[in-house]
């Protein structure tokens, strides 16, 4: 948020020039995508398949679920994060919803092992509001070797910093000149105490409650024991509005971190081709989530074709990129040019449709700086 709020300040001296006291209102053209789909053919294809425990689905959770506050039964829901793909379409859908109960809690034991929790799933709610009944489960719980091995380390962890502490009692108590005159004896002494102390501790020493956090992802094997009809990909394309004589290409999509070490920086490779009768300043373009969160372009882009402190004027083609911190790159967004005077989004961008058309499944890191921006006649 703290960077936001400091692009936020600094973009508003820099694109203070584009911003007339009085400006018209902007007049135009809206043209919005056609989302009366009555043809089954235009949303389903003809394939259905079952959901099948061979690959895991994706889910972000939407409540805090603590071993220690919540109870066994408890009931939450989680969302899927990303398209489960099955023959030429998709069979789950991103957005659907995924009901759960708590299935089983079990508080922290000795010798440092951590709770677990076990989860269970029985029916999905899609995003075109069909119910499908599932079973799946997950738990976050250590197989026995893991656990073995993390109990195992800690406790050698410990040994050691016991044995440090009990050689520095030895060297405190008995002086250098003991430790001599004892060819190291008092320092071997010392350390074995110190050791054996700490294990003890160490096995006595109580695990950590799981905690599942809003927002954290988690994977579960799920299955469907009837078939489920496959969408379209068209079917699944986001609402959009277009601005007579603005196109905007998104010819890449990619994830970077912020000057915080933040990894939430989407930032987008652009054409626009801007044969409006309207000038955009940086101010009047942002990205906006499925949560309405507005984010304006970041100044902290290191990209030296950068339009972030830029106009976009009318008749001028300009190809740069363009970065955005978000709060969660995972979300669904939208780019959005504003009417100046307004506010009102003139032209809304599908950030997931350009990612289906660029095949693109996951953001990735990338960090390689490109050409200079250039204006393209």
């Amino acid at each position: 948020m703290k960077n936001n709020i400091i692009s936020l300040i600094i973009s508003g001296f820099l694109c203070f020039e584009f911003m007339p006291a009085f400006a018209a209102p902007i007049q135009g053209h809206i043209e919005e995508t056609n989302s009366n789909k009555t043809q089954n053919e235009k949303i389903f294809t003809n394939e259905k398949k079952k959901l099948e425990n061979k690959k895991a689905v994706e889910l972000t959770v939407s409540q805090v679920l603590n071993g220690a506050t919540s109870i066994e039964g408890d009931e939450f829901f989680a969302e899927v994060s990303k398209d489960v793909l099955a023959g030429s379409g998709v069979l789950i859908p991103r957005g659907t919803i995924a009901h759960g109960i708590i299935r089983n809690i079990s508080d922290p034991k000795r010798m440092g092992r951590d709770g677990y929790i076990e989860l269970s799933f029985d029916y999905l709610i899609t995003p075109d509001g069909r119910e499908i009944p599932i079973e799946g489960g997950m738990t976050s719980k250590l197989n026995p070797a893991k656990s073995t091995a993390k109990v195992i380390t800690d406790s050698a962890t410990s040994v050691a910093i016991g044995g440090v502490a009990g050689t520095m009692a030895a060297v405190h108590i008995a002086g250098i000149e003991g430790a001599i005159v004892s060819h190291g004896y008092t320092l071997a002494g010392g350390a074995a105490i110190g050791g054996i102390v700490a294990l003890g501790m160490s096995l006595f020493r109580k695990g950590d409650n799981v905690l599942i956090s809003p927002g954290d992802e988690i994977k579960v094997h799920i299955t469907s024991s009837q078939p489920i009809q496959i969408l379209t990909h068209e079917a699944l394309k986001q609402e959009e509005i277009k601005y007579e004589g603005l196109d905007v290409q998104i010819n890449d999509i990619f994830l970077e971190k912020d000057p915080f070490d933040n990894l939430n920086t989407i930032t987008l490779d652009l054409l626009i081709k801007n044969n409006s009768k309207t000038d955009f300043s940086c101010l009047d373009i942002a990205m906006v989530n499925d949560l309405h969160n507005s984010y304006h372009p970041s100044i902290f882009s290191n990209y030296r074709n950068s339009l972030g402190t830029k106009s976009v004027k009318k008749g001028e083609n300009i190809s740069g990129t363009l970065s955005f911190s978000v709060d969660n790159p995972n979300r669904e967004h939208w780019l959005v040019f504003y009417d100046k005077k307004y506010r009102k989004p003139l032209a809304k961008i599908s950030i997931e449709n350009a990612k289906k058309d660029l095949n693109i499944t996951d953001l990735k890191k990338k960090g390689k700086k490109k050409a200079k921006s250039k204006k393209i006649s």
